[in-house]
């Protein structure tokens, strides 16, 4: 997800020391944001698959498609409403889109065993992580791969829609592997983004709603990141 913030009022930037301690304040803050996130997720989606009286109506039901549509609700919601809410308002509509995604996501449960579940997460973790320093860290301007990358997304968006009725696993395939690489270059290029709007010097109002965004965008790359990687090599329960 990689939506420009233009936030209306702007405050002077701060220099050295400050502004780095600032930086490292306000990134800590994004990541903690999406590591709750991720722990809300995991924990909806565990509870709901260990819950037959849950589970049942929903993923034996028709209730199943409103389910997994609901994030992709949730997201446009965050898009079209991004300017108008509060820094509170969008951290708990956060947190409400984390359980829905826990909600969608109980069905890995059902499907892939535990062992296989854990080592995909710490995969995938390693692979966000590595990514998402470098994308902190590095010189290089990853701006002009932006355009590059949201192609990639939207063509990736397009091929599961086509692939949902025509049920190709090898089309799947495609889309899992060039999507794992497409969304490990969102983390770097969105963990940039989120440094440099930062540095533009926003007040604090802004800047705790671009935390919350921040770690929005962050949060939808390692969770699309572990999906794709748990139907590469992900080993489903007999």
């Amino acid at each position: 997800m990689n939506t420009p913030y233009a936030w209306q009022t702007t405050t002077a930037r701060p220099s050295g020391a400050i502004f780095d301690e600032g930086l490292r304040q306000h990134m800590l803050r994004v990541y903690n944001y999406m590591g709750i996130g991720l722990v809300v997720t995991g924990l909806v989606a565990f509870f709901v698959a260990s819950t037959p009286a849950l589970y049942v109506p929903i993923f034996q039901t028709p209730l199943k498609w409103v389910v997994m549509l609901a994030p992709l609700a949730f997201v446009f919601f965050f898009s079209f409403r991004l300017h108008a809410m509060s820094a509170a308002t969008a951290q708990m509509a956060f947190w409400a889109f984390c359980a829905v995604m826990g909600l969608s996501l109980a069905s890995v449960f059902l499907v892939f065993p535990g062992a296989s579940i854990a080592r995909t997460f710490f995969i995938t973790a390693t692979m966000f992580g590595t990514t998402s320093l470098y994308g902190y860290t590095t010189k290089r301007d990853l701006s002009k791969f932006g355009s590059f990358l949201i192609m990639g997304l939207i063509g990736i968006i397009i091929a599961s829609l086509v692939n949902i009725f025509l049920g190709s696993s090898l089309l799947q395939f495609a889309i899992s592997i060039i999507g794992v690489l497409v969304f490990t270059g969102l983390t770097a290029y969105d963990t940039q983004s989120i440094k440099e709007q930062y540095a533009e010097g926003y007040g604090q109002e802004a800047n705790n709603k671009m935390a919350v965004f921040g770690a929005l965008s962050l949060y939808l790359n390692f969770i699309n990141i572990f999906q794709l990687l748990l139907s590469l090599t992900g080993q489903r329960e007999e």
